[in-house]
């Protein structure tokens, strides 16, 4: 695999390994407050983030044997995210649980695109939007859409720490 692909990996290894222990440690009141833009709880987001890990994971998975253009269920285009996250009540899940399986899915992906057939790299599929998207984009994608979330999560925490801080 290209250099590219394994420094994505490593990458996301590495906040993966850093943000399991901070979002392992967070309190119940911290994790459980709808705060967003989207009124999305901290359990909320990274929920999302397992749904957008197994969705890419079999996206990059199908692209290495499918012909492109790939037709598959464009969730997040669509705005189905938030029915997603109802469905699976993210919100009332185990705290520890989730962080255990928002954690292992994401290792997954990480290791996946370390996996990455080079020739496969031009396939690609097409969105809810009708863009067509390649395995390179995807896999390219992957840490700046981890990232936001994380930076998301990372500001919710800290709003959430002046507001306790504050008296009463």
């Amino acid at each position: 695999m290209t250099e590219a692909f394994q420094q994505i990996s490593r990458e996301l290894t590495g906040l993966i390994d850093k943000w399991e222990v901070k979002l392992a440690l967070q309190p119940p009141e911290t994790v459980g407050w709808r705060r967003n833009s989207q009124g999305r709880s901290i359990r909320q987001i990274v929920g999302h983030m397992v749904d957008s890990a197994t969705n890419n994971t079999h996206r990059i998975i199908h692209m290495h044997y499918q012909k492109s253009p790939l037709i598959y269920p464009d969730y997040a285009n669509l705005g189905y995210n938030d029915r997603w996250i109802a469905i699976q009540n993210y919100q009332e899940e185990d705290w520890e649980e989730l962080v255990k399986l928002w954690a292992a899915v994401n290792r997954h992906v990480a290791h996946l695109i370390g996996q990455v057939d080079e020739a496969k790299l031009d396939e690609y599929w097409i969105s809810a939007l009708k863009e067509k998207v390649t395995l390179r984009e995807m896999i390219e994608d992957y840490p700046r859409h981890f990232k936001l979330h994380i930076n998301e999560i990372s500001a919710l925490i800290n709003q959430l720490t002046i507001y306790h801080d504050k008296p009463t």
